[in-house]
């Protein structure tokens, strides 16, 4: 198809469609923005490893992640998910290390699309007794390691960003 008669076609298709049904296609037809999430990705201040955690539905190794929360930073929301989730207490950067993507279903069925960042937090404390405690396991790997077992393609990344 030439470029003058897709022109035609598109002018057609914009003079008879309504400017608010084609508003509406376009807005509709295009991929939702993603939601943002934080996650602590929780280091061993002397040796270097990474502490995973599994997820409570599938089990999948993950690291500790959340919503952000009203009133505080996205580093702090990042510490508090690496508390309940983990039982880690440390300091964490204020910038995040990286950014990575994954899709999550919700009840219903519905799939949202997340934008997680990463805030880089080293471990001072490990508690035995922590909210989710009976929910999740840990495990402390190298970040090689730990990027083997993770799903997320942009959480690997950013693990093996760790070994350089």
């Amino acid at each position: 198809m030439n470029a003058s008669f897709s022109t035609f076609l598109y002018e057609l298709l914009d003079f008879r469609v309504p400017k608010k049904l084609l508003n509406f296609l376009k807005k509709d037809l295009s991929p939702p923005p993603p939601k943002r999430q934080v996650a602590a990705l929780c280091r061993h201040s002397e040796n270097g490893d990474v502490l995973l955690i599994t997820s409570r539905d599938s089990g999948r190794w993950v690291v500790p992640k959340g919503w952000p929360m009203q009133g505080r930073s996205m580093a702090e929301a990042a510490r508090r998910e690496a508390w309940e989730e983990a039982g880690v207490r440390g300091t964490i950067g204020k910038d995040h290390i990286g950014t990575y993507h994954y899709a999550k279903m919700l009840p219903k069925g519905i799939l949202v699309p997340l934008e997680v960042q990463v805030f880089l937090m080293s471990v001072e404390k490990l508690s035995k007794g922590f909210p989710e405690q009976g929910q999740r396991r840990r495990g402390w790997f190298a970040p090689h390691v730990a990027a083997s077992m993770v799903e997320e393609e942009g959480l690997k990344q950013i693990l093996l960003q760790l070994e350089s």
